[in-house]
């Protein structure tokens, strides 16, 4: 595959590592210029995933998007959901066609509350059979590591799942195939609002005991809203599903699960976000989920929870000790 990576991330340097294990050339667009001259003369990227080494001679790196963009067919989109319009801004639909687009991005694209592949299928006119989503269990800090990792490739097109899967499965990365690119997508917003709602429990000062419930439900209030929203068989106790939630809400790794904590003890969510310096998407999804769920009008009393915690004030003491009472 001839393949470039858009983002200058954790999950976007993490995506680049792998790639080197399995390709001989990698082009990669980051925004920022001393990104571009610490991986071009030392193979780290000096701002996220610093210990990460990565094989500089394989990587042809810039921050001229359309250069890099020219140069592959199959193009793998790391940007944060948040920023996705904004780096594209300089980028024409003509440049796209023919691509191949894989999104391991996880969250709704805020301006339009789009999934990532309806965003290029609606703005670049690139149809879901020429689109692959990337996700799972996966945090950036284990791949740095070469620790075990298991990761769903999606897409309608069967071939461009099974090609996807083989340019990323390397001694490291195991990959499973799925069709089910919308559901795929959703799961990967949701779980990011679940694994904040885990976090602000703990900082409030719910243990072990309540989160594992607070999980078991938002499992269920998942399900319910991926049968409405993006109804076909599936079963969500798969690893790209239930694992990725699991991982997101449990683990030290996980920013929405950090950013929430934050938020349960007490920060403000500027102040949170500005001692992280890094993305939660969580906080993102849960206001593009609250505005796609008044038109399908979904039982989701933690993703509303969340909401209302981030966006209207309400007191997190409260809002939890109301969810408390309906729990099953």
């Amino acid at each position: 595959m001839n393949i470039a990576v858009f983002g200058s991330g954790s999950w976007a340097t993490a995506i680049v590592k792998i790639l080197c294990e399995t390709h001989d050339k990698v082009y990669w667009w980051v925004r920022e210029k001393e990104i571009v001259e610490s991986v071009t003369n030392f193979g780290h990227n000096p701002l996220y995933l610093r210990s990460c080494e990565l094989e500089k001679e394989k990587i042809e790196v810039s921050n001229d998007i359309n250069h890099i963009l020219s140069n592959a067919e199959y193009l793998f989109f790391v940007i944060p959901a948040a920023f996705l319009e904004v780096s594209l801004k300089d980028v024409e639909k003509e440049s796209f066609k023919d691509k191949k687009i894989i999104s391991a991005i996880k969250g709704i694209v805020p301006s339009t509350n789009q999934i990532v592949s309806d965003y290029f299928r609606v703005k670049y006119d690139i149809p879901f059979t020429q689109q692959a989503v990337v996700s799972g269990p996966s945090h950036a800090e284990e791949i740095a590591q070469e620790r075990l990792t298991y990761l769903t490739v999606g897409s309608e097109d069967e071939h461009l799942a099974k090609n996807v899967a083989k340019n990323i499965n390397c001694r490291f990365v195991k990959t499973v195939l799925s069709d089910d690119i919308e559901g795929i997508e959703y799961g990967a917003v949701l779980k990011n609002i679940y694994a904040l709602a885990a976090g602000i429990a703990n900082g409030i000062g719910y243990g072990d005991n309540f989160i594992a419930v607070l999980i078991s439900n938002s499992v269920q209030e998942m399900e319910r809203f991926l049968n409405v929203v993006a109804p076909r068989e599936r079963d969500t106790k798969r690893l790209v599903y239930l694992g990725d939630l699991l991982v997101t809400a449990y683990s030290q790794h996980s920013r929405n699960r950090t950013f929430g904590q934050m938020i349960g003890k007490g920060y403000s969510v500027i102040s949170a976000q500005l001692e992280m310096a890094m993305v939660a998407e969580g906080y993102y999804s849960a206001q593009s989920v609250n505005q796609t769920n008044k038109y399908f009008k979904v039982k989701m009393p933690i993703a509303e929870a969340v909401y209302r915690i981030l966006y209207n004030g309400a007191s997190a003491h409260k809002e939890f000790e109301m969810l408390s009472e309906h729990f099953i």
